[in-house]
């Protein structure tokens, strides 16, 4: 099992060693009498093959009577967990997370929001309300042990509570199309401090921070590190070295001029001009930047585009 990272995951595992435990046993017996009754009762002639066997009454009361009180004791059990999994604690801290192909945001009390990356408190319940824009997705944390669907037009919701500050994956568990395997994130506990410092630090740019500044900021807090390069390797999408101010081939052979008006149209509607060898994976940012986010994505890839003329 991977490591248990919330609260909750000791009960699950518990109940999964119990029920594993229990199977292994009953095969065993199973599997280890139908072997011993072949070698043993094998039909060595005619005479053997008209004998009968009688019932045995107090057989059959132990194996109906004692796999009911197993499947009665595993619900109780697995009931008591489930209902720890799905009752969201009073003083839980609400986050809206929204699922699109083929990413996930986060936006948190306050007005902050993130891209891929749930940055949550230690130590604190959290509650997730969780919706689609597009397709079924799923919600899925290995090692808190949490697992929800993500449906359009309705609200979902789970909860976890992670004691100790780390890195956990997370992973979309419905298949959502071409990108479902890229739809990865993190999510990062931090203690109380860390989190009311990124809080303020996601609130907005510090004053005097210039719009390359923001702009190489959202490139990682908005996760286009994740497709885009800056230093020219290839990944899942166009790297931003060098690509302002000069042509790109279209999927559909024509060209397009990469200028602001460009980098806009990619960042809100990436469908519309994608580059020849490239899928177009790439969701749409609308809703999740601003104009000055915009324009500071914009000051980035230029001075990325400046650096080509370099030596």
């Amino acid at each position: 099992m991977p490591p248990a990272g919330s609260t909750i995951a000791g009960s699950v595992d518990a109940l999964f060693y119990l029920i594993l435990y229990i199977s292994i046993f009953f095969f065993v017996i199973v599997v280890g009498a139908a072997l011993i009754f072949t070698l043993k009762y094998r039909r060595k002639g005619e005479a053997e093959a008209q004998s009968q066997v009688d019932k045995n009454t107090a057989l059959e009361i132990i194996w109906t009577v004692f796999p009911i009180v197993i499947v009665v004791v595993l619900f109780i059990l697995g009931f008591t967990v489930y209902m720890k999994m799905n009752v969201v604690p009073k003083d839980a801290l609400e986050i809206k997370v929204t699922a699109q192909r083929w990413l996930w945001t986060f936006d948190y009390p306050g007005g902050s929001n993130s891209v891929n990356e749930l940055v949550v408190p230690a130590g604190k319940p959290i509650k997730l309300l969780m919706s689609s824009t597009d397709v079924i997705h799923s919600f899925f944390v290995p090692d808190f042990r949490v697992k929800m669907d993500v449906l359009p037009n309705r609200y979902s919701t789970a909860w976890f509570d992670a004691p100790n500050p780390g890195e956990h994956n997370i992973l979309c568990a419905e298949y959502c199309g071409k990108g479902h395997s890229e739809m990865m994130g993190k999510v990062r506990v931090v203690s109380e401090r860390e989190y009311a410092e990124w809080l303020q630090k996601e609130a907005g740019p510090p004053e005097g921070m210039s719009l390359e500044e923001l702009g190489e900021r959202l490139y990682t807090s908005r996760r286009c590190v994740t497709c885009h390069s800056i230093d020219g390797s290839a990944n899942v999408g166009p790297t931003f070295l060098g690509v302002f101010g000069h042509k790109v081939t279209l999927k559909d052979g024509q060209q397009a001029m990469a200028d602001e008006n460009y980098i806009r149209e990619s960042i809100l509607h990436p469908e519309a001009k994608v580059v020849a060898g490239f899928e177009p994976v790439m969701p749409t940012y609308q809703g999740l930047v601003n104009d000055r986010e915009i324009d500071a994505l914009i000051a980035f890839i230029k001075s990325r585009g400046d650096q080509r003329k370099q030596p």
